[in-house]
This record gives structure tokens, sequence and C-alpha cells, in this order.
């Protein structure tokens, strides 16, 4: 079994995933590595990490100086392909006309999906993430505890190669002993921040990131974590031993072709085609689920991208893992007699409470920094350090005005200069102009690695005023019905948003920063989009009721028993944490509880 294209699609498959992300790749290898036929419906084209990658490119190689572009919206050197917040011919509406009614979507149409272009930043969700109701009363509690989902983070970092240290925090659980991998050393600013931020009431730590920096134990991790299953050992340690610990020299955006950092591709879909049991099949637009008569579903019709010619696929089980809004948008168009308003919709709450994270950020010129000894901080292509939520007794109290937290996470070092990196140093200099020749040199020494700044990721709960419904007129090009999205922020986000301009202020100052914005008294200017941390979760929450969710514990849908998802859509709410190693973990909870009804003959 391979890569395939849609002449090839065998007669019936075991399980059929659709989506090939966090979500989906961590359900192909589980189920595959246990002996599941599985077929992988991929919406973008194959990307070969090894090979497509510009890893090693300088700034000034790239086309156009490296502006964004229809195909890369981050930029050329981003390995995001076919992917951003508009794609030609497939569009999304919202229904609001304000600014701060307007929902962004990302879209990642490639071969592993959004962990392409992931950050990394692995945080578990603690206790009280998954308790929002019983703690504040808002939201809505889980149907699950963190005792539910401990094992599988354990489990999904031992996979992936998660690096950080355990800090013993209060609502940021630590990993089991020897689970993570050495945390690297932190930069200067971090180093900083470290000392300074205590008069902020702000405590640096060393943050959780899946990239390896050392060689993972292949000699004893796939013996715990396919135990008895000698095969499945054998192929997760050969994959294991292809990847390379970082050498802190690019960008992880940029992807990377030595396997130093976690993508789906490099981590689940290579071992699980290894196992002959996985087919996967590119450029295949996922358009409806298809249902037999007693109401189970039968496979996917799609459309095959390649030739614009509708096919369908076969199964015994139907998983979706297409990215939360994109298998909410399949259910709703998934309509039958049994489901006149979309599919597991008995509830009516397909699409409803999505939640993503709330953000804001400031930056500051670190004067303490001018002048320093030229050096290399690239590091692992992201934050090695990060500040937690530790107020947890004030939101006890009630004194904020929101519920849950957010942490903060550092952009700060001297990477790799950019094209854009002398922008702003006439500010820093004091300069009325900018100057030229041998004074514009000097300065750039002085002030380069002099900014610091810190980006907030908070809680959100969700509210009755921000779902995504089929827009009634718009469809895409393959004539599919689109999504329309209604966004609206409570005033938990406003107030937390006021209070991470504040805290991060205090922070900057405490390093003697001078902060290059003034105090903004408008909440809707410091605060970023719905949609823009790419985060988005919900639309299919999981719920104790079937009355008043659409999946169960096991993001089983209650109305259909052979359908699953695997995504961020059964979330019931967003955390201060990102999501990513949440997903992963359900998603291999969900799987060996679908093989276990299936050897049962419940499914």
């Amino acid at each position: 079994m391979s890569f395939i294209t849609s002449h090839n699609l065998k007669k019936a498959y075991d399980v059929i995933v659709v989506g090939s992300g966090a979500g989906g790749g961590q359900t192909a290898y589980a189920l595959t590595m246990e002996g599941m036929q599985v077929l992988v419906l991929e919406a973008g084209r194959a990307f070969d990490t090894a090979s497509e990658v510009a890893m090693f490119q300088l700034p000034s190689q790239a086309p156009l100086r490296g502006v964004s572009t229809p195909d890369k919206q981050y930029g050329f050197h981003d390995c995001s392909i076919n992917s951003g917040w508009e794609i030609p011919g497939e569009p999304y509406t919202n229904a609001g006309k304000e600014p701060a009614n307007q929902f962004r979507w990302w879209r990642q149409r490639m071969m592993g999906g959004r962990t392409n272009h992931w950050g990394r930043i692995a945080l578990r969700n603690g206790p009280y993430d998954f308790k929002p109701h019983t703690r504040f009363g808002a939201g809505f509690d889980w149907p699950i505890g963190y005792e539910d989902i401990a094992p599988y983070y354990d489990k999904v970092e031992m996979l992936i190669g998660v690096f950080g240290t355990n800090e013993g925090l209060e609502n940021s659980p630590d990993s089991s002993p020897g689970v993570l991998l050495a945390a690297p050393k932190l930069r200067v600013g971090e180093l900083y921040a470290q000392r300074h931020g205590a008069k902020a009431g702000a405590s640096v730590k060393s943050i959780h990131r899946a990239v390896l920096t050392q060689p993972q134990d292949a000699d004893t991790v796939p013996i715990k974590l396919h135990p008895g299953n000698a095969k499945a050992q054998r192929i997760l340690a050969e994959h294991m031993r292809m990847r390379s610990p970082c050498f802190w020299a690019t960008d992880c955006h940029r992807g990377c072709s030595i396997r130093a950092n976690y993508d789906s591709q490099t981590v689940h879909l290579l071992p699980a085609l290894a196992t002959g049991n996985l087919d996967v099949l590119p450029n295949a637009m996922a358009r409806e689920v298809t249902l037999n008569n007693e109401g189970r579903a039968t496979g996917i019709t799609f459309i095959d991208k390649t030739s614009g010619k509708e096919a369908h696929a076969t199964g015994r089980v139907v998983v979706l893992a297409a990215g939360s809004q994109e298998s909410v948008r399949l259910l709703l168009n998934s309509k039958s007699n049994l489901f006149p308003n979309g599919l597991a919709n008995s509830s009516g709450k397909v699409g409803r409470y999505i939640t993503d994270s709330v953000s804001s950020s400031l930056g500051a010129h670190i004067p303490a920094f001018e002048g320093m000894p030229i050096h290399n901080e690239d590091g692992a292509g992201g934050p090695h350090a990060y500040v937690p939520w530790t107020m947890h007794q004030q939101n006890r109290k009630g004194e904020f005005g929101f519920p849950g937290g957010y942490h903060l996470e550092f952009t700060s070092g001297r990477q790799m200069p950019s094209l854009t990196t002398l922008s702003g140093i006439d500010t820093f200099a004091g300069r009325g102009e900018i100057v030229f020749g041998h004074q514009l040199k000097e300065d750039a020494r002085r002030f380069y690695g002099c900014s610091l700044g810190f980006g907030a990721q908070g809680t959100m709960l969700p509210n009755d005023d921000t779902f995504s419904e089929l827009d009634p007129e718009t469809r895409d090009q393959w004539g599919i019905p689109v999504l329309r999205f209604h966004w609206k922020w409570s005033e938990f986000e406003l107030n937390q948003v006021r209070h991470q301009q504040q805290h991060i202020r205090e922070l900057l100052e405490a390093m003697g920063g001078r902060v290059k914005s003034a105090v903004e008294t408008d909440v809707f200017k410091s605060m970023k989009p719905g949609g823009s941390i790419i985060h988005e979760v919900g639309g299919a929450i999981m719920g104790a009721k079937a009355a008043t969710s659409v999946t169960n514990e096991w993001s089983q849908t209650w109305d259909v028993k052979n359908l699953f998802l695997a995504d961020g859509a059964p979330f019931a709410s967003t955390a201060d944490k990102n999501p990513t190693l949440t997903i992963m973990a359900l998603a291999w909870r969900m799987a060996d509880r679908l093989m276990d009804e299936m050897k049962k003959g419940n499914i």
C-alpha cells in the first residue's frame, strides 16, 4: 500500500481518514500499526519534506524579496504550499460586517496539513482546562478529565519527540519521568527576561516544543509504545533512527529536511506506510459522508482534483480529521432524509461553539542589548522559553473579569538577518533621518537584536454568537457549499486582552525596555482577529449528553456509531495552550477505542 490515485482504490477499507495532519496522521499511524487497512484522503497535493523545503537558503535568495504570494502567504521561505487565508476557488464568508466580527480561516492544502506550518509548541492542557464550568461557572465541562488523557500525552510526546522541563506548575502538567528530551539553552533575551520577570510577576520557564534536541531512544521507546507488537516496534525504531537532532540553524517554519522537527509525514505517515496497511490519496476534496439505510457511514464521496471527477471510497468506519471547520463543513453538507440538517446533527450543535486562542502582542527596544557581541541565536527556530499562566488564585476570586488565563511567547534573538533587518534602526538611534555608509553599519551592529516582544495566547470559552453554517448562496469551484462564519468576542476575551497588554507592558518595562507603541484604549485594535492564530477548534463538541453535544467522550458521534472525529472539532473550549498536542492525544485515545469496539463487533 502506498500513495495512490483514485483509480487504485481498494474495494473497501477498514477505516477511511479524511485529512493527513496532526489528528489524521496520528489516527492512521495508530490504526495501521495494529493491522487495520486504512485510506487517508488529503485535499492537497503530495509534499516531500526532504527535498521541497528552502531550509538552507539565505533571505537574499528568495524571489520577489521573499514577499507573500497567493501560494506562499507567509512568504517564500515558509514551507506551506497551496495554503492560506484566501485560496483561489475555495471561498468562505462572514455574516458580520464589522471588523471585530470577522473570522479568518487558514486552510492548509498539502500533505501533512498544518503540521508543516505549526510552531510545534507542545503544552498539555491542565485539569482546570477540562472543567471550566465547574471552576468558573462559564462554558462547558468536557466529559473527560486530565487523568483520562494524561497517558496519551506521554505516548504522543515519546513518539514525536518533545523537549522541555518539568516545572511542577499548577495547571501546566509535567510529563512522566523520562518522556521529555533535554531542553536547549535559553537565548540572551530569554535569560534576561527570566532575571527581571519577577518584578512584573512573570515566571520564565523552558517551553515544550516538538523538536529533537538529541537522538530519540529507538531501543526502548518503540517497546513502550507498542508492547507485544514486534513489527510495529521494528518499523518505529527504523524511522526514529532516520531523524537527526536539530543543529540550531534555520527556522522550523521552512520545513526540516533532516526530520528534526515533528510533522505528520515524518512521524506518522511514513511509518504507517511502511506497515503495508496504508493507502494515501492526495488531491481528494471530500464532499460528503455517505450513509446506508440503517444510518451507518459507508464512505466518502470526493472530488478528484486532478480530473475534476467525482469518486467514492468505501470503508467500515469513517474518521474526519480535515481540520475542525472543514470537518464541520463535511457534516453540514452530508444531508439526507435521516439527517436533513446535516450529518450527526440531531442536537443542532454542528457548527456551534467555535473558539480560538485570544491573542495580542507588544514589543520593545531593550537598551541593555545594544552593542552585543555577534553570535548566532537561531536555536530551534522558535521560542526556547515562555511565561506560563500562574495567577490561578486571582482567577478563583474573579479578580480579572475573565476565566482561565494566557501564556506569553517570546520573539527575541539574533537570528539570521532578513531583508528588513534595518527597519526601525533610525528610531532606535534617535535620529530624525536614515543615515548611510559607515554610520549605518555602526548603527546596524549596535542595534541589531535589541528588540524583544511577547505574544499572548489565552483561554476562550464558547458563546452562542460564535458559530459556522453553510452559506445559502456561495459555493466553491467544485459546487460544494461553503461555510459562513459568525464571530463575536465576549467581555471575557476583551477583558483578557486588556490584561495581556498591561501585563506585557509591565514585563517589558521591568526589563528596561522602551515600548514601541502608546497604550491603546481601543481593545479591538490590540487583539488579533478570530481565527488569525490558526487555533480554531470546536463546531462538533464532545459532551456527556447527546442533546447538547455532537460526540461522546471518545470523539464518536452520538448519531452515527461508526463516524468519529480526530481534529479540533470535538474541543469544548480553548485552553491557554496550543491545541495540537491535545489533538494528537485525543486522536490516539479515540483510535484505541475504535479498534477495541471493532474487535468486539460493536462497529
